[in-house]
């Protein structure tokens, strides 16, 4: 049963076109986004911890394009003003985190929706 995309923060349109209907490629990217996308997350939240704006921002904008290429717009939106905000250089510490926390339940609810996209795909290969 295909997953329900409507709710979600998640539009595969640009995959599935660049797949050119390789359900391979698909499994391969989502398996990328699988793998790096929390680590960047991690990377941003250890970040915060430490207030060093300059590596959160910097570690926020080597998501923004991943999230993009999965049409997660409003998750790309949240990373772009959260990088904006750290290298502006004295952000608010606690709208950031509220934007980060945001951004974490965004792409929490998209990533069990690729692992059943993913888990799919496989099966039809």
């Amino acid at each position: 049963m295909p997953v329900d995309l409507s709710n979600l923060d998640l539009d595969l349109t640009l995959l599935e076109e660049i797949a050119d209907g390789s359900d391979e490629f698909i499994v391969e990217s989502i398996d990328m986004f699988l793998q790096q996308t929390p680590v960047s997350l991690h990377d941003v939240g250890n970040a915060f911890d430490e207030m060093d704006w300059t590596t959160a921002g910097a570690a926020a904008h080597k998501l923004k394009a991943t999230l993009g290429f999965f049409g997660m717009l409003n998750s790309q939106a949240l990373v772009q003003q959260i990088e904006h905000d750290c290298k502006n250089g004295n952000p608010d510490g606690m709208d950031l985190i509220g934007k980060f926390e945001q951004l974490q339940a965004f792409i929490t609810a998209s990533t069990v929706a690729l692992q059943q996209i993913k888990a799919e795909k496989e099966a039809a290969i």
